[in-house]
This record gives C-alpha cells, sequence and structure tokens, in this order.
C-alpha cells in the first residue's frame, strides 16, 4: 500500500469506504510480488496494480463486491489453458490476492496503519488472511513500542494469538520483511495451513532504502536519476562545493558537501543492510577513507568506478590500510555490467542493473540464454525455507 498510501489517506480523510486488494502469495513466474496493492473507492475510482494487467478486472470486481458486503475475501488466480478468455495469468504463475473492505472510523489497525504508512512512520500490518471465519480479515498495526487494533473478539485465544503475531511483526519490521507466518489458535509457530491455524499475511513499511552516491560528475547525475526511479532516497556528496550543487542534482533528496567519509561517518545511524553506496571518484585521497569504513559496514552493496588499473591500486592500497581480502572482496569494482556503455545513462544502467542483480540473485545472463526462473530471490526464498524446515 505504501505506493498509494496517498491517494488512501485522501479518502480515509473525506471518510470515503474503499476495499484493498493485495497481493498475499506467490509462486511460479508471477508478475508482481506479495504487498503489491490495488485499492477501489465507493465510487469505482481505482489506483494501484496487482498483476499489470493480467487479473485486473477480475480484481476491480472483488473490491466492489467486498465494498457492498462489508465482507473480505482470498482470491487465487493461476494459469487456465481450458479456456482462453478466462481471468488467470498467461505467465503460468500463481497470485493470491486478499481483498479487504475498509470503512473510515471502523478498525482502529486499519485506521492507524494508513495514518503511519503515509507519514512514514515504519509500521507493520499483521491481517488474518486466511482461518476460522470469524477472524478474516482481523488486523493489528505494530510499530517498534506500540500496536493498535486486536485480532479476535474472542477473550480465549486473543491474548495469546495477538501477543505472537505482534513479536512476529515487530521482528519482521525491524528486517524490513513483508509474508505470510501461519501460528495456531494458541499462538504457536505451525509448518502449514492445517485445521485450527491462522495465516497472516504481514506487511512492513518502512522508509526507502538508501542509495549513497559519492563524487559529483555528469556519471553521478544519471545514477541519482536510475536510484530515484529504482525507489531509492538518493544522497550526493563531494568535497568540492562547485561540484556538488544542487542545480546540477535537481533530483537528489540530498546533496551535501564534505569530505565522504566524513559524511558517511554521520550517517551511521541512517543507513542499515538495504543501503548501497556508490563511489564514482576514482580518486585515491577520496576513496580509500570512505571505502576503508564502508567494507567494513553491514550494507548490502558497496561499489567503486574506476579503470582495471585503479582497481588494482585501490585494492593494494586498501591492503595497505588494513582491510582483509573478505572485506576487499565485498567491493564491487568496477562498478556495473558490462554492457559496453560509454554514455553516463548507459552507465547508470549498468550500475543499476548490477544492484539488481546482487539483490534478486540474478545470473546477469541474457534470459533468452537459459531455461531457469525469472525470479531468482523467490527461487532462493524458497530453498532458504526448505532448508530451514529440514
Amino acid at each position: 500500500m505504501q505506493d498509494i498510501a496517498e491517494q488512501l489517506l485522501a479518502w480515509h480523510s473525506s471518510g470515503r469506504s474503499f476495499a484493498v486488494a493485495t497481493v498475499v502469495g506467490v509462486s511460479g513466474s508471477a508478475p508482481r510480488d506479495p504487498g503489491a496493492a490495488l485499492a477501489v473507492d465507493a465510487a469505482g475510482e481505482a489506483i494501484g496494480s496487482v498483476s499489470g494487467g493480467c487479473v485486473e478486472g477480475a480484481v476491480y470486481e472483488l473490491c466492489r463486491d467486498a465494498i457492498a458486503s462489508g465482507t473480505p475475501v482470498l482470491e487465487r488466480f493461476g494459469y487456465s489453458d481450458e479456456d482462453a478468455f478466462a481471468v488467470g495469468l498467461t505467465c503460468g504463475g500463481v497470485l493470491d490476492v486478499f481483498v479487504q473492505p475498509m470503512v473510515p472510523g471502523a478498525d482502529a489497525a486499519l485506521d492507524a496503519g494508513i495514518t503511519y504508512i503515509a507519514s512514514g512512520t515504519p509500521v507493520a500490518l499483521a491481517r488474518i488472511v486466511a482461518g476460522p471465519g470469524a477472524l478474516l480479515g482481523a488486523t493489528v498495526a505494530v510499530t517498534a513500542d506500540t500496536h493498535h487494533g486486536s485480532l479476535t473478539p474472542s477473550p480465549s485465544t486473543t491474548a495469546a494469538l495477538e501477543r505472537a503475531a505482534v513479536a512476529e511483526a515487530r521482528a519482521m519490521l525491524d528486517a524490513g520483511r513483508t509474508g505470510q507466518l501461519v501460528l495456531g489458535l494458541d499462538g504457536r509457530p505451525c509448518d502449514d495451513e492445517a485445521q485450527g491455524t491462522v495465516t497472516f499475511f504481514i506487511e512492513s513499511y518502512v522508509p526507502a532504502p538508501r542509495m549513497l552516491v559519492f563524487g559529483a560528475i555528469d556519471f553521478a547525475a544519471a545514477v541519482v536519476r536510475i536510484g530515484k526511479f529504482l525507489g531509492y532516497r538518493v544522497s550526493v556528496c563531494d568535497a568540492r562545493p562547485v561540484f556538488a550543487t544542487e542545480r546540477r542534482f535537481p533530483e537528489a533528496d540530498e546533496v551535501v558537501v564534505d569530505w565522504p567519509h566524513r559524511y558517511l561517518d554521520s550517517q551511521l545511524a541512517a543507513i542499515d543492510g538495504r543501503t548501497v553506496l556508490c563511489v564514482l571518484t576514482h580518486d585515491a585521497k577520496f576513496d580509500i577513507p570512505l571505502l576503508e569504513r564502508a567494507l567494513r559496514l553491514p550494507v548490502a552493496f558497496v561499489g567503486a568506478m574506476g579503470s582495471r588499473k585503479t582497481h588494482r591500486d585501490r585494492n593494494a592500497r586498501l591492503r595497505e590500510v588494513g582491510l582483509t581480502e573478505t572485506e576487499i572482496g565485498r567491493l564491487r569494482s568496477p562498478i556495473g555490467l558490462d554492457l559496453g556503455a560509454r554514455t553516463p545513462e548507459e552507465t547508470a544502467v549498468s550500475v543499476a542493473a548490477e544492484i539488481v542483480a546482487h539483490r534478486r540473485g540474478g545470473s546477469c545472463l541474457p534470459l533468452s540464454a537459459g531455461d531457469g526462473p525469472i525470479h531468482h530471490d523467490l527461487t532462493r526464498t524458497a530453498e532458504q525455507t526448505a532448508a530451514t524446515a529440514a
């Protein structure tokens, strides 16, 4: 809902009823990730998307029905070759979509959740999407230090189930994770959706991940633009005030004049495991103090621009200042995939492609060169889940 939160808040503030359809489960080559949402208000206006077009019409009608009935519903969309005109996914994947009607003022958790999401306050929504009918749609909104709403009106199950759900949701919020959780009615974790269990979909809404771009050069402007396109909050830092200006980087969220390593030191509380660093200065007096710190931080990606010779010289200098081979091995240098890029814009595509591949586990090969899964991160998650269960 984060992408459509501003419009949802407008509907909510005006007292307008609406329904939100959320992708709560995917398998195969599904077009959207869990958390993708489409919302429809009482007047029939639609915002967002759950499938990029495949099943939007059917989901739209489910939203209209939910507004009229006030009843949530979980619907599965898959591929069907029996009827060429049947509603389904031509890609062969499966989407589980949960549709929930929302009436402003009727649910404290949903009211608080929409307000938190729209304001940028980190919050996790834990919603029951499968289980006993009376519990379907029950929600709690969980922040770092409090929660709103109640999962069920039954005193015999509320305490244990709610405690467990809140604790799990808070842990997922801390990690910035979204996904399903299966609990027994007594709050104990369960392996599957057996009888007497409750399936939650927990959505974590956290501030946009950060991209720190060091070096106010022409290539940086293109990297800033594509970083914003990918959803990052982008900061540009350079020690030279003549180059680090808002006029040169109008799309950056902030432009900072400072020595790169000193600026990074000031940002330690604001970066996390999703943060990416693009070091584009290829100047040792800036790069080495910066990379000495960056390669020891638990960030997602550290890449540096430069020639092969610059890369070799840089690694030698990093060894001299005490970095281990493991730490140096985290550096993606020269930054970017081998696309044959020449222009700043082409180079930015190359850099962005490597960041996405690193994040999602992509092979960096053309899709036409193989017949394996397209979505590597989903496959990797399934393998990790199977390994954990074993």
